[in-house]
Parts: C-alpha cells; sequence; structure tokens
C-alpha cells in the first residue's frame, strides 16, 4: 500500500499547483498515538500564542493533528493525507524512527518542510533531503556528549550499556559503540534488557563481575523505571547515565524525578532557559503537569515552522511555491528557543553543543 501510494504522488503534485485559498494556514502534527498528547499539547500552545500575535499577517494558522497508530504503513497514509487532504504547509512528526522515516519517505516526494521532533536515528538524516530537519540532538551527538563526560571528563573505562529490544533503543546502543570506537575508547560492555522476560538478575550479575564503572541506559521511562530501583537492591552503586529517551514517553504526564535521582542525561535545556521557565509555568497552568522533552521540543518546533512561515511571506495562491520558498527560509534558521539557540547543519541535523544535566534533590541541575 505505501508503494502504491507513493507511485502516485508525483502525478498528484500536478493537481495542486493552486491551492484553494483557505482562512487558516495549516500546520501539519503527526503523533503515535491518541495517547501520546505532551507534543500536541506543546504544539497547541505555540500555535495559540502565535495566533495571539497576529497569525501570519492576520491569516490564523492552524494545527492538524494526525496519529500513526494503526497496522504499519499507518504513518505514510497519514502523511500523504496532511499533504493533500488538508494542504498543510509544513508537517512536525513527534514519532519513532519507523514512522518519521514513512513521514520522511513523503516528504520527499511532495518537497514538503518535515521537522522531525522526537526521533534520533541517524540515518533519518543521511538521505540528504534538503527539506527533512531535525529538532533535537540526533544519537550520534547524544553520544558524543555522554563519552566526553564519561571516559574522557571522568576517565571512567569500564562502562555498561543496557538497552532494550526496542527499535530506537537498539539503533541508539549500536550508534554509540560505533562512535565509541572512532572516539579510540573502550568499546562498552551491552546487555539487552528484555521487558517481557525481566532478565534483570542476569544483566546485574554479569555488572558486578566484569568490575563495571559506570552504567549507560538506553530505552523508556518505563525501562529505567523498572530498572534503577534494582540497582539499589543489588547494591550497585556506579553512576548511572541515560539518553534523552529515558524521561520522556510523551504521554500527558509529569517527568518521574524520583526514580532518576543522581542520574546524568542528555538534557533538552528547557529547565535552564528564561523561557524555558516561563513556558513551564504555562504549560503546567494550561494541561496540569509538567512539560518534558516532548512538549518542549514540539512547542520550539511550531515556533521555528511558524517563524519560517511568516519569513517566507506565502502568498496562498501556489501552494508548491509558497512549500518551496519555507524550504528556502528554514535552512537559514537562527531561532532563540526555549531549548536553547536553533540553527541547522548542512544534514538538517539541530546544530550546537548537546547539554547534560543531572537529576538532584529532585529537580534538574545543568552539568558545565
Amino acid at each position: 500500500m505505501i508503494q502504491l501510494r507513493s507511485f502516485f504522488l508525483a502525478g498528484l503534485l500536478m493537481a495542486f499547483v493552486f491551492s484553494k485559498q483557505g482562512d487558516t494556514i495549516k500546520i501539519g502534527l503527526l503523533i503515535p498515538d491518541k495517547e501520546t498528547l505532551a507534543a500536541k499539547h506543546g504544539a497547541e500552545l505555540a500555535i495559540r500564542k502565535a495566533n495571539e500575535k497576529g497569525g501570519c499577517s492576520g491569516i490564523p494558522f492552524q494545527l492538524i493533528v494526525r496519529s500513526t497508530e494503526g497496522p504499519w504503513g499507518t504513518g505514510s497514509t497519514e502523511s500523504v493525507s496532511l499533504v493533500f487532504d488538508d494542504e498543510v504547509l509544513a508537517i512536525m512528526g513527534s514519532l519513532d524512527g519507523r514512522n518519521a522515516h514513512l513521514a520522511e519517505q513523503v516528504a520527499t516526494k511532495t518537497k514538503l518542510v518535515f521537522l522531525s521532533a522526537w526521533s534520533t536515528d541517524m540515518t533519518l538524516s543521511k538521505a540528504f533531503v534538503p527539506w527533512y530537519f531535525r529538532y533535537l540532538p540526533n544519537d550520534r551527538q547524544q553520544a558524543i556528549s555522554l563519552i566526553q563526560e564519561v571516559y574522557i571528563k571522568r576517565k571512567i573505562k569500564n562502562v555498561a550499556i543496557i538497552g532494550t529490544d526496542n527499535n530506537d533503543s537498539q539503533i541508539a546502543v549500536n550508534t554509540f559503540v560505533k562512535i565509541a570506537k572512532l572516539m579510540n575508547v573502550k568499546p562498552p560492555e551491552q546487555f539487552l534488557y528484555d521487558v517481557s522476560d525481566r532478565n534483570y538478575q542476569e544483566i546485574l550479575t554479569e555488572i558486578k563481575k566484569n568490575s563495571i564503572e559506570a552504567i549507560l541506559l538506553f530505552g523508556k521511562p518505563a525501562f529505567a523505571s523498572e530498572i534503577i530501583p534494582l540497582f539499589q537492591q543489588y547494591n550497585i552503586k556506579q553512576p548511572v547515565f541515560g539518553s534523552l529517551s529515558i524521561l520522556d514517553d510523551q504521554k500527558a504526564s509529569s517527568p518521574d524525578w524520583s526514580i532518576l535521582e543522581d542520574v546524568i542525561m542528555i538534557s533538552s535545556n528547557q529547565w535552564f532557559t528564561g523561557k524555558g521557565i516561563a513556558f513551564q509555568k504555562e504549560f503546567q497552568k494550561e494541561y496540569g503537569y509538567q512539560p518534558g522533552p516532548a512538549a518542549a521540543y514540539a512547542y520550539d518546533g511550531i515556533n521555528v515552522i511558524v517563524e519560517a512561515i511568516r519569513n517566507a511571506k506565502p502568498h496562498r495562491n501556489s501552494i508548491l511555491d509558497d512549500r518551496e520558498k519555507i524550504i528556502d527560509v528554514f535552512s537559514k534558521t537562527n531561532y532563540s528557543g526555549i531549548t536553547g539557540g536553533i540553527q541547522f547543519d548542512e544534514n538538517g541535523n539541530r546544530a550546537g553543543k548537546v547539554g547534560l544535566m543531572r537529576i538532584s534533590d529532585g529537580k534538574p541541575v545543568v552539568i558545565d
């Protein structure tokens, strides 16, 4: 079904050379399912604030949200629908790697800006699609930041990675191992945590036997919440580090700081900027929970799209021309957001240093 839809994309484009004059400027958002509301809430707040400032030359922005839950390929189907049924000017995806790839394929065929606001899979940017952009640090960038902290700054040599059988987790682990070799540090011991079998006893016993000095976690919050308390039971006192993914599962719930006490992890920085602190207060007042990285990246991502559309000054008489203008403007983004400064490199990845933070006394604290 995916191939059939993609074969028709090029021909369908000709039917949309002139779009209908609309009363809103539409931006698409793809989320994993109807339960993962964090990115939706962050995007909605950004849209509301953009419209309070006059929209785009008086035309309000409209957020069109679609979920990719269902049979494999739904991500492609929903992306196509956003392009041709809703006539959006750009799409943001808060998706896992597999669904982000499907959305990217549609963007490739239709020359539409696709901003990835959650997947860290490096291969997304290796397609060299000029209208693909990633807003959060990819697996390579996160690996370099963690390696510099663990191996170089702290001079730790014997490291263990515990990942899960989740596809994104495995890609992140494999990337870390490759980057470790390139940076000439000792490759970490690798352990696969099977959530269904709960093989923690085997893993923790091996960690103790091998004189491991530090532990890195790659997975989702549920995995971290399950494995971290076991360290204390097994008298494992080594420092624990984590990727960005262990902090947020995109659900409409506050981060569980108590579980992550003393863990050092990749930071999305919204806890340490003036704009970020103001965003958190407004978000919690509006939705009743503390925003994690998924909400923050979605909020900033929509603001970047809004800024690009305003600067591109779309005419609304040719949707293809408008989309191409937005692509040109997007590549030159220089925006100050709640997660820090935002620029993109030649492959569409977010440029700049990746920050770290530690959870101390139930609060995130920046690590210089």
